[in-house]
């Protein structure tokens, strides 16, 4: 029996702007090539539903007054899903072209996930030591006719002509499937896990679960594109990924939108079920401290280790964490945020220190801010460091979809869980928004997790609460 041709989309869109979250589709070209040659293609303009930026115009060619008249992707979204059923979605800096079309099925409520295949990627690979590899610089030393460039069919034939040339290469074939399958082989895979499973997860932020054959959970992890992260499990050749290879049988996940709701979940999830895998590769123990003591000039100092069990019951401990880098890195903010001297916290070991140069150490090092000034800033710092929260917020983040949110409560300073709300439904009322909360257990863990971002700014949006 013949061996079935692999199809290839080739896609080229043209956008409003840069960012799938924000900007939209204006005219999409699709390209099918089944390795040999070409066997169809599509093309049509999209409305945009929104203005097309004029330095955008100057570059496409595409005017609002073109695409007043066009089809909605939501008229188009059949058509696309057709041209791409069972093939290769290929594009010339796949993320980027891929990314859009997947947020605007996410409008829609469908999930649209296909194996990836990038021709910036391809071309490095198949014609190494060019000096660009942008299409219209491949365009030109390839010599490519190209009638429209700047539009969307003329340059996805373009990358169609290059996937044609690469295919050509005598490695061509092993070439695109380290790309599309990221380097997994069948044979490193579970007997029961297939490439088409794995293709077939989310790209989206959440967690996912490895069972074994009896059902039992065997892993517990998270990740911003779970279908990546999962893959990649399975492309390493380290000792955690052969015990996965032999024990998973199955794979499940969950969609949380929000990474601070999937590293919450994440982490209640493995302290209720205990899989043996996380138990053996991740025990957070929170062995590392931030503790303090008074030196012989009466300056109170902060430092950062991890000690033992002896020293640990001898220790002023403020607050333990489950990384070094953890503990170092709220060191490092308390420095920033209160004026603290790097020598007097085991950050700097020189005198004066490095921040007194910098003109945000104001001289405890040698002796110019006394005692007692800087033991005031000292005290403020061990304060809100010994704390788990010291105030009470809702931290607004994405939800699963475009139209939801996800809910983080932190009240009476402890962490009381999270839930999803519409976005429609949210209103001003504290209390609507306290309904949506699922109960969570509070933990060192959530507090560092919860801090992190707040600190980084790394949600939507952060309500304080009386």
């Amino acid at each position: 029996m013949p061996k079935k041709k692999k199809i290839y989309a080739v896609i080229d869109i043209e956008t409003t702007g840069g960012r799938a979250s924000r900007d939209k589709i204006t005219e999409i070209g699709i390209v099918l090539h089944d390795g040999e040659k070409i066997v169809d293609t599509y093309e049509t303009l999209i409305n945009p539903e929104v203005g097309i930026p004029y330095n955008i115009t100057q570059i496409t060619g595409i005017t609002d007054e073109m695409v007043a008249d066009a089809p909605k992707f939501y008229e188009v979204a059949k058509k696309v899903v057709e041209m791409t059923e069972g093939a290769v979605f290929v594009a010339h800096n796949v993320r980027f072209d891929y990314s859009f079309i997947q947020h605007e099925f996410r409008r829609l409520g469908y999930t649209f996930t296909k194996r990836q295949l990038c021709t910036v990627r391809l071309s490095r690979k198949a014609f190494p030591g060019l000096p660009s590899y942008s299409l219209g610089n491949l365009i030109r030393y390839f010599k490519i006719k190209v009638t429209d460039r700047h539009r969307a069919l003329a340059d996805a034939l373009a990358s169609a002509k290059l996937l044609e040339m690469a295919l050509n290469q005598d490695s061509s074939e092993e070439q695109i499937r380290d790309l599309v399958d990221m380097g997994i082989k069948e044979s490193q895979l579970p007997a029961n896990i297939t490439l088409e499973k794995l293709h077939s997860l989310p790209e989206e932020c959440g967690v996912y679960y490895f069972h074994d054959k009896a059902g039992d959970l065997v892993y517990i992890g998270k990740s911003i594109n779970i279908k990546k992260r999962v893959m990649e499990h399975f492309s390493k050749t380290t000792s955690k990924a052969a015990t996965l290879q032999k024990s998973v049988h199955e794979i499940s996940f969950e969609v949380t939108g929000s990474e601070l709701v999937a590293l919450l979940k994440e982490s209640h999830e493995i302290k209720y079920h205990h899989p043996y895998v996380n138990r053996a590769q991740r025990a957070r123990n929170f062995q590392h401290v931030i503790h303090y003591y008074e030196n012989d000039e009466g300056y109170i100092c902060l430092d950062y280790k991890k000690p033992t069990a002896k020293e640990r019951a001898k220790l002023n401990i403020l607050r333990a964490f489950p990384s070094l880098s953890g503990a170092k890195g709220t060191l490092n903010r308390l420095i920033a945020e209160f004026e603290l001297c790097q020598l007097y916290c085991n950050i700097n070991s020189s005198k004066p220190c490095f921040y007194f140069h910098l003109h945000k150490c104001e001289g405890a090092c040698i002796g110019k801010e006394s005692p007692e000034d800087y033991n005031e800033k000292v005290r403020a710092a061990m304060e809100t460091v010994s704390m788990d929260f010291d105030s009470d917020f809702i931290l607004l983040d994405k939800g699963r979809t475009p139209d939801e949110n996800s809910i983080v409560l932190v009240e009476e300073g402890i962490y009381r869980g999270y839930g999803y709300i519409e976005r429609s439904e949210i209103n001003g009322n504290v209390d609507e928004l306290k309904d949506a909360i699922k109960q969570f257990s509070h933990n060192p863990e959530v507090v560092g997790i919860i801090q992190r971002f707040v600190y980084t700014d790394k949600i939507e949006q952060l309500i304080k609460l009386p």
